[in-house]
């Protein structure tokens, strides 16, 4: 499974610094937004939460930075999940500014049991929907 999904975003006064300028930890709210995004329109869910009892905590990001985008530029975010094990799933992530890369990334997340805190399968079901 290596289905890209397309996530627009424009970025806000509040990604910046003083000038204008994205700050390092501001992609991670276009990765993030972008997980969502896929989640809600792909799985049906509103994920990290994937069911009562199942949510999906962060275990390892990473981010490259090409060029600096700007308040006011509209993004494109490029997804492609991955399953990684039966337990974690891999998203990269691509971001452009009018055709340029300007960053790229991944973020590895691991499904847990809410109420012991560990690791656990990813339920068939969101496996399924991710695959389809």
């Amino acid at each position: 499974m290596s289905e890209e999904f397309i996530f627009k975003e424009d970025v806000r006064i509040y990604d910046t610094d003083a000038q204008g300028v994205v700050h390092y930890a501001g992609y991670y709210r276009f990765f993030t937004d972008a997980i969502e995004q896929f989640a809600k329109e792909r799985i049906g869910t509103m994920f990290p939460l994937v069911d009562e009892n199942t949510w999906f905590v962060v275990v390892e990001s990473n981010a490259r930075y090409y060029k600096s985008a700007h308040s006011g530029e509209r993004l494109s975010v490029m997804l492609s999940p991955k399953l990684v094990s039966d337990k974690a799933i891999r998203f990269d992530f691509k971001i452009y500014r009018d055709g340029d890369l300007i960053c790229d990334g991944y973020i590895v997340q691991v499904a847990i049991d809410k109420n012991k805190w560990k690791a656990v399968p990813i339920p068939k079901k969101f496996v399924e929907k991710l695959a389809s």
